[in-house]
């Protein structure tokens, strides 16, 4: 895969690949490197949001099925429970999700988006565009294709 000219100009560099040794033929490294260089992005793109990746992603599961429970967002977003209700906690105290009474299973609770997170998402969703145009912008749309499938068999 390549990185346009553009694209690689503005990314911080590791030197040549004889500056980094034997650690160019590892994966986890560059993986590292991705990940940091994406996260940083993100970072900077979110700031103005106060809202991490997974209560974005949260927020964006809840929107997309109302009434889930709280055991399935966890599963979706592959987290343990603990983690899962942390995060919920954290938005509902923000006045962004409700917790509601499940009309099938009485143990279970739903989780419902609330007008502020309604809003707080449509936000976030036009950051993600902008984020992820800055992220496919270095690559062919092919190349997006590939990477994401290949991404996937680490992941699932």
């Amino acid at each position: 895969m390549r990185i346009r000219a553009t694209a690689a100009a503005t990314l911080p560099s590791v030197g040549h690949a004889a500056d980094i040794g034997d650690l160019r033929d590892i994966v986890g490294f560059h993986l590292r490197l991705a990940y940091g260089a994406v996260y940083r992005h993100f970072a900077e793109t979110f700031s103005h949001l106060d809202l991490t990746q997974k209560q974005v992603s949260v927020l964006w599961l809840v929107a997309d099925h109302p009434d889930i429970a709280q055991t399935g967002l966890a599963q979706r977003m592959r987290m343990d429970r603990a983690t899962t209700m942390a995060i919920v906690n954290r938005l509902e105290a923000r006045g962004y999700l409700v917790r509601g009474k499940s009309a099938t299973d009485r143990r279970k609770q739903t989780l419902n988006l609330t007008d502020a997170g309604r809003g707080a998402l449509t936000v976030a969703k036009a950051a993600v565009r902008e984020h992820e145009s800055w992220l496919k912008a270095r690559y062919t749309p092919a190349e997006v294709q590939t990477l994401i499938e290949l991404l996937t068999r680490l992941h699932e």
